[in-house]
């Protein structure tokens, strides 16, 4: 708001002194000495009003910068009147672009200026202006002076619309950004948001396609129990989903409502989550020995936390889909300064599993760029056992 009030300001300023500068060059090409009287002539009249046109046309300088420099040199290079709505122009050209054009557009208004200001040096002492600075007489000095007083009044004009003009370039540079930079952190929170989702619901559905297949075969009182963790897991999968949707719908973040409103995002697990994890992996079928020795677990970082849980978590789903029936070694050791170290281990399966499980290689990947986001390192594939391994080291640094 403030800057259009200032280029109104300057708008008005700019227009009142091109008419003034008119008013006094045409007041000066029809002032008689002899008898002190004014006699405008015809051609004098034409160029007063093409100058007060040129000045008007000053409003548009910027949205038609090319054009109003056009006609702003016509007074005077065609009717020898003022030129500081050309030089006025000018700056505005300056400000939107630098190339040939604008050359060109400085040659011609130095044209236009140094044979304003030699016109004015030759009128009349009593009404010359330039003639005080360079000279009332035709000389070589006047001819000098006037050359150089034309060029430092080009040069100013010309100086502050390409600083102007920078400016507004760098102010349009950084505009775009700072668009870039929210792009790339909307595209960061939705990869998280992916990749937390996959991890979450890949480890859900995989528990739930072994509890089907359990119920299929179960005939006994445990029935009832695992339909019901068959439909608790189900539900969660499908809220789940539901955030996944919305997010790749609205392109909102995790847990904001359609109408605006924040929904604070689930609480992310921790250390002291992977217990309970390991124990809903057991109650699915998986069999699973776990030994977890940890110094002052709580005070774990919660990003810490949250990645060895997801190395765990992912490692036990690929467990489910590559190696199903086999049983699985989960390890989690350290503490502060020592860091922390995950390993899960399970037999490689002694048939090769037909196909190709959907979303095959997208949680190792997943793994991997946790690990690097806390400066960590990971390795996952078959080892000389005949096993699969998932080893990674997490620093956890001193409190």
């Amino acid at each position: 708001m403030g800057r259009r009030v200032l280029g109104v300001m300057l708008t008005v300023f700019a227009v009142a002194a091109s008419v003034v500068s008119s008013v006094f060059v045409f007041s000066t090409q029809g002032y008689l000495p002899e008898t002190k009287s004014f006699d405008p002539t015809w051609w004098s009249i034409l160029g007063f009003f093409t100058g007060i046109a040129a000045a008007v046309m000053l409003c548009w300088r910027h949205k038609w910068p090319e054009l109003v420099l056009a006609i702003a040199l016509v007074p005077p290079l065609l009717f020898r009147s003022d030129a500081l709505a050309a030089l006025i122009a000018l700056a505005a050209l300056a400000a939107h672009r630098r190339d040939r054009l604008l050359w060109t557009g400085s040659v011609l208004v130095y044209l236009a200026t140094a044979w304003a200001l030699f016109g004015d040096a030759n009128r009349h002492a009593d009404v010359t202006i330039a003639g005080q600075i360079v000279g009332k007489q035709i000389s070589a000095v006047q001819i000098m002076g006037t050359l150089t007083v034309a060029v430092v009044m080009t040069a100013v004009p010309l100086t502050v619309g390409v600083v102007r003009g920078m400016q507004d370039t760098l102010a349009i540079r950084e505009a775009k950004e700072e668009e870039l930079r929210a792009e790339m952190t909307r595209r960061a929170e939705r990869t998280r948001i992916a990749r937390e989702m996959h991890d979450v619901l890949g480890h859900r559905l995989s528990l739930l396609s072994l509890q089907a297949g359990a119920l299929e075969v179960s005939q006994g009182p445990t029935t009832s129990e695992a339909a019901k963790t068959v439909r608790t897991t189900a539900r969660q999968s499908l809220d789940d989903l539901r955030q996944v949707i919305g997010v790749l719908r609205d392109g909102q973040g995790f847990g904001e409502d359609g109408a605006g409103g924040h929904h604070p995002e689930p609480p992310q697990p921790t250390l002291a989550d992977i217990p309970e994890l390991v124990a809903n992996s057991r109650r699915s079928g998986l069999g699973v020995n776990v030994t977890i020795l940890l110094d002052d677990a709580g005070g774990a970082p919660a990003l810490l936390g949250t990645t060895a849980y997801r190395i765990v978590q992912e490692s036990l789903t690929n467990v489910l889909k590559h190696a199903p029936g086999a049983a699985a070694e989960v390890a989690v050791r350290g503490g502060p300064g020592n860091g922390l170290t995950v390993e899960v281990v399970n037999p490689l399966p002694a048939t090769a599993v037909v196909g190709k499980a959907p979303g095959a290689g997208t949680g190792l990947t997943g793994i991997g760029e946790r690990v690097t986001l806390v400066g960590g390192n990971v390795s996952a594939g078959p080892t000389e056992e005949r096993t699969f391994a998932v080893r990674a080291w997490l620093p956890w640094g001193h409190h």
